[in-house]
C-alpha cells in the first residue's frame, strides 16, 4: 500500500543510515521500524503477578493499630528508655 508520510529530518536520515548499514532497502527499514515500535505500544496481554513477603507482628498486638502514630510514639519513647539504661 502506498502512503504519504511526513518524517522529521532526525528520522529519516537515521533510517537512511540504518539501511545503509544492513544492507537493506529503505522501504524494508522503515517497515521493520514500524513493525517494531507498533509491537511496543501495545497492550500488555497480561500482567505478572507481584508478591509482596509478610511478616508476623506478634499476637495478640500491643495496642490499637487504628492508632499507628500512638503506637509509634510509644515504641519510640521506649527504645529511647532503653538506650538511657544502659548509659547510667
Amino acid at each position: 500500500m502506498r502512503t504519504t508520510l511526513t518524517i522529521d529530518d532526525h528520522i529519516m536520515n537515521e533510517l537512511k543510515a540504518l539501511s545503509q548499514r544492513r544492507k537493506m532497502t529503505f522501504k524494508e527499514v522503515v517497515n521493520l521500524a514500524l513493525r517494531r515500535g507498533l509491537s511496543s505500544l501495545q497492550e500488555p496481554t497480561g500482567h505478572q503477578e507481584h508478591r509482596s513477603p509478610t511478616f508476623s507482628m506478634g499476637y495478640p498486638p500491643r495496642g490499637s493499630l487504628d492508632k499507628a502514630l500512638a503506637l509509634a510514639y510509644e515504641l519510640e519513647d521506649e527504645e529511647v528508655a532503653r538506650k538511657l539504661q544502659f548509659r547510667k
